[in-house]
């Protein structure tokens, strides 16, 4: 049994302690927003915020996170009206959507960090995020647009 606290909630949950956070997330807890993307932390898909740093839960043992925050895509403020969900919609940048709310996660960490950094310094924190469909460019815009918004 391992505590944590996802979203706010705590809970407690009956898992292996190496079980990584992606499926405990996902598989215990219903919380399906974070995705499973390569298994091995070079994709992003998995991102989520472990103490309000990033972290790829497809590589972090739920031992590992006994008695942290963590915050997954469904938890980010605001819900569906987050300054990033916004500008993800108005710069109209999922295609597949597979990875976004990796990405997502990834921006509002550098965003929580710095909240109006250069294009350059959003390009150096979203590199560990892939995105299949090539939207790069539009994920720059709509972090930049979200920084002036929020």
């Amino acid at each position: 049994m391992t505590d944590l606290v996802v979203n706010g909630e705590s809970v407690t949950v009956d898992a292996a302690p190496d079980t990584a956070l992606l499926w405990v997330l996902r598989e215990h807890l219903g919380l399906t927003g974070t995705k499973f993307g390569c298994g091995a932390g070079m994709c992003g898909a998995c991102t989520v915020h472990v103490d309000g740093q990033p972290a790829f839960a497809c590589l972090t043992p739920i031992d590992s996170v006994a008695g942290s925050a963590v915050t997954t895509i469904e938890g980010l403020p605001g819900a569906d009206d987050h300054p990033l969900k916004r500008a993800w919609v108005a710069e109209q940048v999922p295609q597949c959507g597979y990875c976004q709310s990796g990405q997502i996660m990834r921006a509002a960490a550098l965003l929580e960090e710095n909240p109006n950094p250069p294009r350059q310094e959003i390009v150096a924190a979203m590199s560990g995020n892939l995105c299949r469909c090539g939207t790069y460019n539009r994920i720059v815009k709509a972090v930049q647009r979200a920084a002036t918004e929020a």
